[in-house]
């Protein structure tokens, strides 16, 4: 069993938000799979299904983005996983759209949803891929991070963030069939999108 994790806040307020990539990228691999969202046992929705023949569980934590932590734990315990097969997907702002960067551990970078599921889980040997949403069409440094990670994608960006979800739902598929080494020197390149 794989367990992916997409990180972003609940609510229609925020559904177009750079800060909701990562639900933006699990919503895809259940559209794909045609599975649907349901509320868990604790707070967060859970979809599951399958990879060739992989069972896998698609999660988006409902907690907020920065108390991520709580849902995830809930979520770890539960299926009892080990975390190798668990993988947090969410928003870089260091990165530029059309980047994917996976990683076997690391420290929150920064990132208040990730810091907050180390916490919880006491480790940061957490398996995670970071979705580059930072502008290169408009000025961020006029937005402090809040607003800009809370702001919408703005249209000269949408065709490469679709580009970049698509992308990114395939490198997962990849990740579950051949580990996170070879997504590595696969996918941490950025696409030609």
């Amino acid at each position: 069993m794989h367990i992916i994790i997409g990180l972003g806040n609940p609510g229609s307020v925020y559904a177009e938000t750079r800060h909701n990539i990562g639900f933006a990228v699990v919503n895809t691999i259940a559209e794909q799979r045609k599975i649907s969202f349901k509320p868990g046992k604790g707070d967060y929705w859970i979809a599951s299904g399958n990879i060739n023949n992989e069972d896998i569980v698609l999660v988006k934590p409902t907690t907020m983005m920065n108390n991520s932590g709580c849902a995830v734990r809930d979520v770890v315990e539960r299926f009892k996983i080990e975390l190798i097969n668990l993988i947090i997907v969410y928003d870089d702002v260091h990165l530029p759209i059309g980047t994917l960067r996976f990683r076997p551990l690391g420290s929150d970078g920064g990132h208040n949803g990730m810091g907050s599921i180390i916490y919880h889980l006491q480790s940061e040997e957490i398996p995670r891929l970071r979705c580059g949403i930072q502008s290169t069409a408009q000025d961020a440094t006029r937005l402090n991070s809040v607003d800009f990670v809370l702001s919408p994608f703005i249209p000269e960006e949408q065709e490469g963030v679709r580009a970049m979800i698509l992308h990114a739902a395939d490198a997962l598929q990849y990740w579950i069939e051949e580990g996170i080494d070879a997504a590595m020197n696969r996918w941490n390149t950025r696409p030609e999108v």
